[in-house]
This record gives C-alpha cells, structure tokens and sequence, in this order.
C-alpha cells in the first residue's frame, strides 16, 4: 500500500509538473503575440506515464514576424512523460490538425502515427525528434492531397554560431569547391543541424509532374552555419542571418523520382537581394531521360535540354553497359538560375519576402 500511494504521488507530481510546464508555455507565446485557446486541459496515464490532453488547441499569428496570418488547429494534443524513464516530453496529434497561412488555402493533416519528442533538460541546444506514418496533408476543399508514407526528422538548435560569411559579389569556380568549404567549416559550431528521412510520396494528382506523380525517396542532411538572429520578423531575421555570416550546408542530399536519381551535397547563402545563391557538386544517375522529360513538360527549353546532355554526356565519357547514364558535375546558383559548368539549366522563382 506504501509503494501504491508512493507511485500515485509521484504520478500526481509529474502530471503536474507537465501542465505547469504547458501552462507556462502559452503565456510564452501569449507574450509573443500568438492568441491560444482550448478547451479543458485533463491528465491521466498512471500508473506508466503522466499525460496531460489538450483538446481543441488554436494558436493564431498576424505580425511582422511571420509571412501573413497563421491559424493552426488541433483536434488534440497529448503531452507525456514516462514515469520509469523521464528525460523526454512526447507530444503525439489524437486528431486531425488544420493549417492556414496568408491567404493560402485551409490544409489538413492528419496521420496513423505523429509524434515529436523533445529533451526535459536542455544542454545548450534544443533537440528534437519527429517521426510520423502514412502522414496525408490535404485542402479542406479537397481539391489536392499529398501523401507519405514514412517521415523521420531531427533538428538540434544552439543558441549561437560562429560568422564567416561568403562572398556575396561572385560565385564562381573557386568557390563551388565544397572540399574547401567543407573544410573551413569542419570546426566550426553550427546553430542548428538537422536530418530529414521521407519514403512513399505521392505528389498532387491534379499536376502533370515530368517525373512522375511519386517520388520514392527524400533524405536530406544539413547544419545551419552563423549566428541565429534574435528578432522575430522574418525578413530582418533573414537579413541579419545573412549578414552575421549565415549559410545552409547540405552535406548529403538523396532523391529517388522517376528516371532520376540524385545524389548531392551544396553550400547556400542569401545574396544582396535575400535570393538563395551557392554552389555543389551532384552525381546524376539517369539524366539523359531526364532531362528529355523536364524539356518535354515545359521545365527546360529544348536547347537548354540538349546542351546539357551534350555536356553531361562529354564529362560521362561511352559505356557499354546497359545501366542508365551517370556523371558527377558542379553545381552553381546565381541571380536565381541554376548552371552547370556554365550551361544554365533553371530560372528560379523571385523569393518574395513580407515587408517591414
């Protein structure tokens, strides 16, 4: 009876501890400008865990901060702790969660399994984990949806990074190099590393995608060099990432879609004009059909296409096998177009940042 009631005290002290530690973190966000609401927060779990269930979260955003308006719903949210091994918060969707940014359509999404996992005890960086299956996000209209089938993610946020900014002016041969640039940043600390794994995905069936409706394959791996700006809006956070020597290093980026598969790594910064720029190296396996399928789908002008076979295929060199074509060629971004050895390939979107 000892050990009973010991149990349920501790059970009741950490349930507690959970919703104060909730309760704490929407005054956080209050004072941040975001309006929180929900219905009646509940805890449970003995006797393996404390649990604290939030059913109806709303948070909502208008501000400088963010790009418009931001609305996201809950269906609910478990937060828990297990009683035996509490170094982690687990919070996991009971519900369908809705989405909306801007003026951009309401976004559903809903998931046989999504969870996230964050440390008790921080140790200088946020670490997170986030796993979810058979994910769907779709437009409450029902015009789209995307599907996929596995997602693990994990991000580890510092509080600080060290600066050394590229060279905005020029991208050039020098400076594709990512041995050198991998080198100059090997000891560096970064403000923020992060791992992304995807399987089974299922593009909007409404588009003709030249590579196919599915891709099979996404994993990325990466760290964010540079100090993180304190500020909240997102513009002069960009601005001042960039100038205190931000930049996104790619060290393995793998995709598998269609004929295409590609395997790549890249360093990137933002430019004067808070346009992506940067350079990398990728070894395309298949590219000679792809690129016949991008200039047939309007992604690549046929010259654009041929040329670039003709490079790719001088660099590759004859096989005589039947495997499908591959080379290894450097990668450039500049003024928002994507060049290989000096053939361009894509002319990117203008990155449209809010005002001030």
């Amino acid at each position: 009876m000892l050990l009973v009631a010991g149990e349920a005290a501790y059970w009741r002290i950490a349930a507690e501890r959970v919703r104060t530690g909730y309760q704490a973190w929407v005054r956080e966000q209050v004072a941040s400008g975001w309006d929180v609401g929900s219905g009646p927060v509940s805890i449970g779990g003995w006797p393996g865990s404390a649990v604290v269930t939030v059913p109806n979260l709303t948070l909502h955003h208008a501000g400088p901060m963010l790009p418009g308006d931001v609305s996201v719903a809950f269906a609910g949210v478990r937060l828990a702790v297990s009683l035996l091994n509490p170094t982690g918060l687990g919070l996991s969707l009971t519900g369908p969660a809705h989405v909306r940014a801007g003026g951009l359509p309401d976004v559903i999404v809903t998931g046989d399994e999504t969870s996230m996992v964050v440390p008790l005890q921080q140790t200088g960086a946020v670490d997170v984990a986030l796993h979810a299956s058979g994910l769907r996000l779709e437009a409450a209209t029902g015009a789209w949806h995307v599907t996929i089938g596995l997602l693990n993610a994990r991000a580890a946020i510092a509080a600080g990074a060290p600066s050394g900014r590229p060279d905005q002016s020029q991208v050039d041969q020098s400076q594709v190099d990512q041995s050198q640039a991998g080198q100059s940043q090997a000891d560096e600390s970064p403000g923020a590393t992060f791992a992304v794994t995807s399987e089974a995905i299922a593009l909007p069936a409404g588009i003709k995608w030249p590579l196919g409706p599915n891709i099979s394959s996404l994993s990325v791996d990466g760290r964010l060099n540079g100090p993180l700006p304190e500020t909240r809006e997102i513009t002069r956070w960009a601005e001042a990432w960039r100038d205190g020597g931000g930049s996104l290093e790619i060290t393995h980026l793998t995709v598998g879609w269609g004929p295409l598969g590609l395997t790549s790594s890249a360093t990137l910064a933002l430019d004067d004009q808070l346009q992506p720029m940067g350079s990398g190296n990728g070894r395309f396996v298949g590219y000679a059909e792809t690129l016949d399928r991008l200039a047939a789908g309007g992604m690549l002008t046929k010259s654009a296409a041929t040329a670039a076979k003709a490079v790719l295929s001088l660099i590759a060199g004859t096989s005589d096998t039947d495997e499908p074509s591959a080379v290894d060629v450097p990668l450039t971004l500049q003024y928002r177009t994507l060049s290989m050895r000096q053939v361009p390939l894509l002319r990117l979107p203008e990155v449209d940042w809010p005002r001030q």
